[in-house]
């Protein structure tokens, strides 16, 4: 009969929703295909992820969330609107109240934006929070002690790294370089060396499955089938892992130095709690083999990755909404 609360990791390269009291019930890609002619969705989420590089010309699949912002409006409400009439949360007579999560540094117009679209797709209240807090909460730290933890979160567009205390943030930076990015580059990379072009999903999958941003420490190999650029024709290749180490290094250098800018303006006595706690690494991107290692090398500090880092978020929400009262002050 009630509707049941949810809360959303409205995320650049996936959506994960979790319903309270059923934990995480929806982890589906950010993607929307659409018919140009007649603007009809025909597809969201797994199903026009397939279709992305793979459709006819009328045919188009979006992601309508760029660098942690909503990019186009109207599709993120079709998408959002697609998720939570699946979910079926609505309740006989009441709406669901919903959290969702954002990017620490978005304008006041992209908060609106965020929040009228999950008002549209059908929320009563809608609670917006920053994604770092929120993750830090999945990931099973303690933020509301007086004492500080890091918190680094790297998702598909931007990369929030936070320190927090007393429950709130203390000091903060978001850039945008995060998993997109790395695919890029990747991509970029054997468009250079090897005069082949291949595509978002090609690159997605050398980054999983050989990727590594620490030199030395991954001597892994793929085959990967692209577009010769000079003949036109299909041809296949091998690259290796300190292949892509090489690509990935300048972006990965930038995640280092916004973690270094955060160190530096951080309390002593924070910095203290920090040297004993580690920092934590979120996020789809904590799964990039040797970035803990290399965070370590780099920031002199134990550097750990989440349990399931993809879902910090998503988990971060459930927490925060049993807890609706306590944070609801805050926001």
């Amino acid at each position: 009969m009630f509707s049941k609360d949810i809360g959303i990791d409205l995320g650049t390269a996936n959506v994960l929703i979790h319903v309270k009291g059923k934990g995480i019930v929806l982890n589906e890609p950010s993607v929307v295909a659409i018919d140009k002619n007649t603007n009809r969705v025909l597809a969201v989420g797994e199903e026009a992820r397939k279709m992305v590089g793979r459709t006819p010309g009328n045919i188009i699949a979006i992601r309508p969330l760029k660098d942690g912002v909503i990019a186009d409006f109207d599709i993120t409400e079709a998408m959002l609107r697609h998720f939570i009439s699946k979910l079926d949360v609505k309740g006989f007579l009441s709406k669901p109240r919903i959290l969702v999560c954002c990017p620490t540094n978005i304008t006041s117009v992209e908060q609106k934006a965020i929040r009228e679209a999950a008002e549209k797709s059908g929320g009563r209240n809608v609670f917006l929070e920053e994604e770092p807090k929120v993750a830090a909460i999945g990931a099973g730290m303690d933020i509301f002690q007086p004492s500080g933890n890091m918190v680094v979160d790297i998702g598909g567009g931007t990369t929030d790294v936070a320190v927090l205390s007393m429950g709130d943030i203390v000091t903060s930076e978001s850039i945008k370089v995060a998993g997109d990015v790395f695919d890029n580059d990747i991509l970029q990379y054997i468009k250079k060396e090897y005069k082949l072009l291949i595509g978002e999903r090609t690159a997605e999958s050398i980054k999983m499955t050989i990727g590594t941003v620490y030199a030395g420490s991954r001597e892994d190999e793929m085959d990967i089938r692209g577009r010769d650029m000079v003949t036109g024709l299909p041809r296949t290749i091998t690259i290796g892992s300190a292949e892509i180490e090489k690509s990935l290094r300048e972006s990965i250098s930038m995640i280092v130095q916004a973690a270094k800018n955060v160190l530096e303006k951080t309390p002593p006595e924070l910095s203290a709690d920090i040297i004993d706690r580690g920092i934590m690494i979120t996020g789809g991107g904590a799964l990039l083999h040797g970035l803990d290692q290399l965070l370590t090398d780099e920031l002199k500090v134990p550097v750990l990755s989440a349990e399931n880092p993809m879902n910090c978020v998503a988990e971060g929400t459930g927490i925060m909404l049993d807890n609706m009262d306590k944070v609801s002050k805050h926001i």
